[in-house]
């Protein structure tokens, strides 16, 4: 929804500098590889440690390369490659994660907390559900781009929560991860529909 919202405006303002890295020779396979590694190693490192509202501006800062290199494979001479695409969806679905294993490593040793750390686990499988309904879909011909919060919604609350709570908001944690269960939920219901209709 977000996602394809500001794809455009996002595209016309990063395309000046994905120009740039491609003249300096960065390909968008190893921006992906780059940005998913930074991603996994702050999310597993800061979030573990306590380190929430440090850990969300580095998880963010390396997450911003997932909108750079799709328009990097569009603007390159090899342009978007079924390799790329699978390294790309992979990754995703690591660094989303490594996020909730962070929080979850957190809530579990450090705060004893049971019901972030079921919350934590739910967003953990719904996030990898959701794409594995739309990738099995479109393998049956079914096109399954639906659903009330597809990824960036998704990170975008996720870390909007590790954030507050990193601030001192103490309820922001629980509140992001309840709602993210609950839309996660309601996404895979809205999937599996479009593919029961079919």
């Amino acid at each position: 929804m977000i996602a394809n919202r500001l794809k455009a405006p996002v595209t016309l303002a990063i395309t000046p500098l994905c120009r740039f890295l491609l003249r300096v020779g960065v390909t968008p396979n190893v921006l992906t590889v780059f940005g998913a590694l930074g991603t996994v190693m702050a999310a597993l490192y800061f979030f573990p440690n306590g380190q929430f509202f440090v850990g969300t501006l580095v998880v963010s800062l390396f997450a911003l390369s997932d909108l750079f290199d799709g328009t990097l494979a569009r603007l390159s001479e090899s342009g978007s490659t079924k390799w790329g695409a699978l390294i790309d969806s992979t990754l995703d679905r690591l660094t989303d994660a490594s996020i909730c294993a962070g929080i979850l490593i957190y809530f579990n040793q450090e705060q004893g907390n049971s019901f972030t750390v079921l919350m934590s686990l739910i967003v953990l499988i719904t996030g990898s559900l959701i794409p594995y309904i739309r990738a099995r879909a479109e393998s049956l011909g079914i096109d399954c781009s639906v659903g009330i919060a597809e990824r960036a919604e998704r990170l975008i609350v996720l870390l909007v929560a590790t954030g507050l709570y990193g601030l001192g908001v103490s309820a922001a944690i629980d509140i992001g991860l309840s709602l993210l269960s609950v839309l996660g939920v309601i996404t895979i219901a809205q999937r599996l529909r479009v593919v029961a209709r079919n």
